[in-house]
């Protein structure tokens, strides 16, 4: 009797190879990676970010003046030393407050069409022992008037603010300039389109420190 033919013994199914992640799955893993490294660095970057859009608001408003620098000193920025307790008024062992001032002066008395005033404001520390005091722009407002008109302030498009404090020596003094663009702000920074007038016009510059104001300097706009 013949014998059935024997069936050739299946081999074992290999298993599969695995096939290299599609370019969706490469795509995931790098958006994963990318938003990973963005929030450490808005943990450890985010401070600096912020405080680089100092006084920005002013100058997409029209405003286009410059945070007020200082001469004297270190600059602010990271070097600048926050105050517990933000305030302009004077502190430190024997310091009177009346006896530190507040100036405002202009670099000119009168100024040529199309050029633009620089506003300067100094404390003065008169006491005879050194007195510390916030200087940062928390504390400062350059202002601008003709008569009853409010023409600008510094305040008005201010999008943040910074504190310094400073240990002024005695008879010494820290000034801070603000270069006007001949243009006219209100509070809340709304977009206002009408410019100072010329052709020989007066102006007011005043500055304030805090509670302290400076008098009144005038100059001319030709």
């Amino acid at each position: 009797m013949r014998k059935p033919a024997s069936k050739p013994a299946r081999k074992p199914a290999s298993k599969a190879s695995r096939k290299p992640a599609g370019p969706v799955y490469r795509r995931r893993r790098l958006f994963v990676g990318a938003a990973l490294l963005l929030v450490i660095a808005v943990a450890f970057g985010g401070f600096a970010a912020v405080s680089s859009v100092v006084n920005a608001g002013q100058s997409n408003s029209g405003g286009g003046a410059a945070t007020p620098g200082q001469e004297a000193g270190p600059a602010a920025g990271p070097e600048t030393t926050p105050s517990p307790s933000p305030s302009a008024t004077p502190t430190g062992n024997g310091c009177e407050q009346n006896l530190v001032t507040v100036t405002a002066a202009t670099d000119k008395a009168a100024y040529a069409a199309g050029e633009n005033p620089l506003l300067t404001l100094k404390v003065t520390n008169g006491n005879k022992v050194p007195c510390e005091v916030n200087i940062g722009t928390s504390q400062m407002e350059f202002l601008i008037t003709s008569g009853s008109d409010r023409i600008f302030s510094s305040t008005d498009c201010q999008t943040d603010s910074t504190e310094l404090v400073k240990t002024i020596a005695p008879g010494q003094s820290e000034t801070a300039n603000f270069p006007w663009q001949r243009n006219r702000t209100v509070q809340g920074c709304a977009p206002i389109e009408a410019k100072p007038g010329a052709g020989g016009a007066y102006y007011v510059f005043t500055a304030r420190l805090a509670n302290k104001t400076s008098p009144k300097a005038v100059f001319q706009l030709n």
